[in-house]
């Protein structure tokens, strides 16, 4: 069987289950969450000596230590992932949620009521704990999903998806309702990128090539953030302590992921008192820096001369870009230029300067004294995430349980004609 008959023959697989799990009671849904939890640290060992076939290969390419990062399964990564599991199992159920409820004049009943999207399909990189929080929260929201991880994770993947699978059996989560793609050939995605008319959503997690590279290939719906240039911007007003704690988190904390901080502003009323030990820090983490002229009068060695391309630059990596702003409104418009709407955040002790950057910046996620690091659907409460969407456009934010949702009307009537 060729690649495109195997890829359309899961997809239709997944189309068939859709409409018995949208039937599935909350209760089962849990069930089966609780249970693959289970299985994710019954098989712990399993999954660990997968994933070491992956770090392998990656250390043969050289991967950077971020992307390894990501990559890497332990045994506490795995708990993780199961409790992700177990908290999406909590939520409650958005399906069957009824939004809005109108009765016209002439007797009719309208009821706006959620339902599942269908069948999802979701195209990932490295990072394998994707499989477990995508298949948990596809399922519990009711929606097939169809799972395509990308090659520097093809083992892990395999052994979660298996753990995962081994136990719908024991359920009434139809079995074909979590599907993966386990080719690892470049044409599995384009072939899976084909069926508009079975696929329902696509949602790519990765760098901005491949998310770019799938909204150009397909006529499917895509959720998708390019990249997250995430900023902290620390006013003149700030406390400066925070600031310290809050740059060293959002920066050196986790730097491979999107919601890390790519460039921090600082206001230059306190930049020539809060740069030198904060830079200091940083480095001692390993971080480098690239200012532009008034953070290099500063720090008089050791930083590298910012570009304009910096300013723009998600590096998932251990960079930073630092540049010396002139009050609240030069941060904002900094931001809005050069971000990627995604996450942002200020520091400072005035509530109304806090409340115009939460205002007038235009990301998914703004902060005040907080750490961008926060974006994620576990942190935020959802269980788990699918993506951290920078669309505008149904879902944007981590897009969690009633972001795999749409809604549909419900008309109730008792012979009605329209005249």
């Amino acid at each position: 069987m060729n690649l495109s008959v195997r890829i359309f023959k899961i997809a239709r697989a997944a189309e068939k289950a859709s409409g018995v799990l949208a039937l599935v009671s909350s209760k089962e849904k849990n069930r089966a969450l609780v249970l693959m939890a289970k299985a994710l640290l019954d098989q712990s060992a399993y999954i660990i000596r997968e994933n070491g076939k992956d770090l392998a290969a990656a250390q043969k390419e050289n991967y950077s230590p971020a992307l390894v990062d990501r990559l890497t399964l332990d045994e506490k990564r795995i708990k993780g992932m199961a409790d992700s599991l177990l908290a999406t199992a909590k939520l409650k159920d958005p399906i069957g949620q009824v939004l809005q409820t109108i009765r016209r004049p002439n007797g009719l009943l309208i009821k706006k009521i959620r339902v599942p999207l269908g069948v999802v399909g979701i195209i990932y990189e490295s990072r394998p704990n994707v499989t477990s929080d995508c298949a948990a929260l596809c399922l519990k929201s009711g929606n097939a999903a169809i799972l395509k991880g990308g090659r520097e994770a093809v083992h892990s993947n395999k052994a979660i998806f298996k753990a995962l699978k081994s136990i719908l059996g024991k359920t009434k989560i139809p079995v074909d309702a979590l599907q993966l793609i386990e080719s690892i050939d470049r044409q599995a995605v384009h072939e899976l990128l084909k069926l508009e008319n079975i696929i329902d959503v696509i949602v790519p997690r990765g760098g901005e090539e491949l998310i770019r590279f799938v909204a150009a290939n397909t006529r499917i719906p895509v959720v998708k953030h390019y990249k997250g240039v995430c900023h902290v911007y620390v006013s003149r007003k700030a406390d400066l302590a925070m600031a310290h704690q809050i740059t060293m988190n959002a920066k050196t904390q986790k730097p491979g992921v999107c919601n890390a901080m790519e460039t921090l502003l600082v206001d230059q009323a306190v930049a020539a008192k809060f740069l030198p030990s904060v830079i200091a820090d940083l480095r001692g983490a390993g971080c480098e820096i690239r200012g532009d002229q008034a953070v290099r009068n500063i720090i008089k060695d050791g930083v590298k001369k910012a570009t304009r391309e910096d300013w723009s630059t998600e590096y998932l990596d251990l960079i930073l870009s630092v540049r010396v702003v002139n009050g609240l409104g030069q941060a904002v418009e900094h931001i809005n230029t050069y971000g990627s709407h995604h996450s942002d955040a200020i520091v400072t002790k005035d509530k109304k300067e806090a409340q115009q950057f939460l205002h007038r910046v235009d990301s998914a996620c703004v902060y005040a004294n907080a750490s961008t690091r926060f974006t994620d659907g576990f942190e935020f409460g959802f269980g788990a995430e699918v993506g951290i969407s920078t669309d505008k456009l149904h879902a944007r934010g981590p897009m969690a349980l009633e972001g795999l949702t749409t809604y549909k009307y419900e008309i109730t009537g008792h012979g009605q004609i329209r005249k």
